[in-house]
């Protein structure tokens, strides 16, 4: 794919994402997505055959891809996982204040949307989510959490829970008291 190939697809890609975040899969449909990238119907099934399923799904992996490569930066520069969690809590937090409360988990409204109903999203969605504890439950094995997988699960419920109210709050409360019971959770462990 040429420069300008690749220049039409990831403006599909950013403006989908953006929609998504904002509205769920059903506030990214295909006509949303072409008005607001200004791209044509042809350059959208040139570059996403499948439609709107194969533009989200690579929309959310790359979504993930973003805060996964974000929270690996922070797992490797923080001195413990207390360090990696409210950095991680405080550049999530910023992310969503920054964007007007329209940006929490990027793949968390899907997920809610269709985990019941649509077995590739739910799927994309599931991965996303393990590539996040992975990298919570590395760092945490690494500094001799003895439940390294527990911990990640519960860390990442929690933080999923804060953005969620934080959202809908548009306050960071949740997200500040989260950072603090999660320092208190792990190091009690």
């Amino acid at each position: 794919m040429g420069r300008k190939g690749a220049e039409t697809r990831a403006r599909l890609l950013d403006t989908a994402q953006e929609l998504i975040e904002a509205g769920g899969y059903f506030g990214a449909g295909l006509n949303q997505v072409i008005a607001a990238s200004g791209m044509p119907r042809g350059s959208l099934y040139f570059h996403f055959p499948g439609g709107k399923d194969e533009l989200i799904a690579e929309a959310l992996r790359r979504a993930g891809r973003e805060i996964a490569d974000a929270a690996h930066q922070l797992a490797t520069t923080a001195p413990d996982t207390t360090a990696l969690v409210t950095g991680l809590i405080t550049m999530l937090g910023d992310r969503l204040e920054s964007s007007g409360w329209r940006k929490g988990c990027p793949v968390a409204t899907v997920a809610l949307e269709l985990a019941a109903t649509h077995d590739v999203l739910q799927q994309v969605c599931a991965e996303v989510y393990d590539s996040w504890e992975r990298i919570l439950s590395d760092r945490l094995a690494a500094d001799g959490h003895p439940d390294p997988e527990g911990a990640a699960t519960t860390v990442l419920a929690l933080i999923e829970g804060a953005l969620l109210l934080a959202r809908a709050r548009r306050d960071r409360r949740s997200l500040d008291t989260v950072a603090r019971r999660a320092a208190v959770l792990l190091t009690a462990s």
